[in-house]
């Protein structure tokens, strides 16, 4: 009754293990830039900006209208002017001076073609915001894959800390216990007091509760890199033997001018550009060449008579029509002026948008490779300290054992130890999310990756 619980607790962990996807730094990245929806949305809107390039360029084409018309209707006629109401029908012939509701057939079918010869550069400018378009939508692609790959690399090193974290408490864990088994033996050999036991097990509780609180990092920062690899928290499994490593040092870096934060704003003030120059070219004369073929037919005529039966039905009357046209919206001016007037304010707000974002990666430069300085120093200053607090903690044990030191002595070497072993090797990964920072800030993640990947 016993074992069967334990088989299948066994055989649980089993089949979780077959199910974990194992993951170094580079493929956990990898598969985020596979699989995070937002690249996938990103990638869409720069397909939807290059078929709207296509659709730009649609308006050099003529217009070509087709049309047909089939109706029975009365053939009464108003003399005189009608301003263009809507819900009233045109009507076409002469004044009959009769008001009778008998209706006759009418019909219609006609070819209209219609194309603007010259546009002074509108048409073009026009093509040119949909290609500026299309590159803004480009560069916010890079940029998102950037900040993506950027996240999924943070969210790998906070993983992999909080297990190193974890490690350092199941060690601290093991040493309480062994000190509580020390202690029971010495007290109960009446060489040490009963209150000496009631601290080790009050030792051994904390360094338990730490465990726990270990373990709890854990699962958050598995849950937290669940979101960008798209697998379960719990299917989640990190190879990081390079990071537990101290990297060679780097040269200081400079920002490069393809980063996607500067390429994506230089891309939305070439947008703003292209839009301004849509507008300085839409107030100009609008000329159109047209030509149109139609046929015609009406069961009623000119004297009043109807033609019975199917007249009017089929066209019979043929007419056709070439002209050339030109429409200038005076009064458009203002409204156009006011648009240019805000237009030329946007892309000066994207200007100094663009000199802003160059700053602030100046800034970020700096303190991330000032960071990184400092991760490097510690992390040359931890295994020391590591080395120390272990003597130390052997030593407060011998002299413990030889009745020469106290219990608290040998409890505070050993939560020595303990942070001293934490302090190491996150002391490591720190100089690896430095790098981190300052390939971020650089604009270039792929040496990093290269790097830590190794």
């Amino acid at each position: 009754m016993i074992r069967i619980p334990k088989i299948v607790c066994c055989f649980s962990l089993i089949v979780a293990a077959l199910r974990a996807e194992s993951y170094d730094l580079q493929e956990a990245v990898a598969k985020a830039l596979d699989r995070y929806p937002a690249v996938t949305a990103s990638a869409e809107q720069m397909a939807a900006a290059a078929a709207a390039i296509q659709l730009a360029k649609t308006s050099f084409l003529p217009r070509v209208d087709f049309s047909a018309q089939l109706n029975r209707a009365t053939h009464n006629n108003v003399f005189g002017m009608l301003l263009p109401p809507a819900g009233v029908p045109g009507i076409s012939g002469p004044v009959l001076g009769t008001n009778s509701l008998a209706s006759v057939w009418g019909s219609a079918v006609g070819f209209q073609v219609s194309w603007e010869p010259f546009d002074f550069g509108l048409r073009r400018a026009g093509v040119g915001l949909a290609e500026a378009s299309r590159k803004s939508a480009e560069a916010a692609l890079i940029r998102t894959r950037f900040d993506v790959a950027r996240a999924a690399a943070d969210a790998f090193l906070t993983l992999v800390a909080a297990q190193q974290l974890a490690v350092s408490a199941e060690a601290g864990v093991q040493r309480a216990e062994v000190l509580q088994k020390t202690v029971a033996a010495l007290v109960q050999a009446q060489l040490r007091p009963g209150a000496d036991l009631s601290r080790a097990r009050a030792e051994a509780a904390v360094a338990e509760a730490q465990l726990i609180q270990a373990r709890q990092a854990v699962a958050v920062a598995k849950a937290a890199l669940s979101q960008f690899v798209g697998s379960p928290p719990e299917g989640i499994a990190t190879r990081h033997q390079r990071l537990l490593e101290l990297p060679p040092p780097a040269a200081p870096a400079a920002i490069a001018e393809a980063h996607p934060l500067l390429a994506q704003r230089e891309a939305v003030l070439q947008e703003a550009q292209a839009s301004r120059r849509v507008l300085e070219r839409a107030y100009y004369p609008k000329f159109a060449v047209t030509g149109a073929t139609y046929a015609r037919g009406t069961g009623a005529m000119t004297d009043g008579r109807r033609l019975g039966g199917l007249s009017g039905v089929g066209p019979n009357i043929h007419n056709w029509g070439v002209g050339f046209s030109v429409v200038f919206p005076l009064l458009d001016w203002p409204g156009l002026k006011a648009r240019r007037e805000a237009a030329d304010h946007q892309e000066r707000a994207e200007s100094a948008r663009r000199e802003q974002a160059r700053q602030d990666l100046s800034s970020a430069l700096a303190r991330a490779q000032a960071e990184l300085d400092s991760a490097w120093r510690m992390a040359q200053n931890t295994p020391v300290r590591l080395e120390a607090a272990r003597d130390a903690e052997r030593q407060a044990v011998a002299r413990y054992k030889a009745g020469l030191g106290v219990l608290l002595e040998v409890a505070e070497a050993q939560r020595l130890v303990t942070q001293s072993e934490i302090d190491d090797s996150i002391a490591k990964l720190n100089v690896w999310r430095a790098m981190l920072g300052v390939a971020a800030a650089q604009g270039d993640l792929e040496h990093f990756l290269k790097q830590a990947g190794r």
